[in-house]
């Protein structure tokens, strides 16, 4: 098949399958007589997966580990598992940080009235010398 309907095929723009050729992600199939590369069902599995790999946050370079643990028929599962725990601890660390700037912008919300009147608490959070702390 060709790079669209491969593209298609794996739920990916044909850009990014173009990209992920270029940097040897997913190998590039010889070109046919025409100029044209044929893609087979082998080619649209690791696109997919890829495109899995991307959706839960994994880098680049993650996903070309993985890949290669997922063409490897003797891997160890401990190796995956290494890679998808450290995953989700950055995760879990994403969702506290989120978790605190909710907590203090819902304070900030909560605090301002919302009226006619020039003072707000969300402008003074927004300018507080503690937010420039963690910078």
């Amino acid at each position: 098949m060709n790079i669209s309907a491969v593209a298609g095929a794996a739920g990916l723009p044909v850009k990014t399958v173009r990209y992920y050729s270029d940097i040897g992600l997913v190998p590039a199939p010889a070109r046919s007589a025409s100029g044209y590369r044929s893609y087979d069902d082998a080619a649209v599995r690791k696109l997919v997966f890829v495109r899995r790999a991307r959706e839960f946050g994994f880098s680049v370079e993650e996903c070309r580990e993985l890949l290669g643990l997922y063409e490897d028929r003797y891997r160890s599962s401990a190796d995956v598992k290494r890679i998808a725990t450290r995953r989700l601890d950055e995760i879990a660390e994403k969702q506290r940080e989120l978790q605190s700037l909710h907590d203090e912008l819902a304070h900030l919300v909560e605090a301002c009235r919302g009226d006619h009147r020039p003072d707000c608490p969300i402008i003074d959070g927004l300018g507080a010398r503690h937010a420039l702390a963690s910078e």
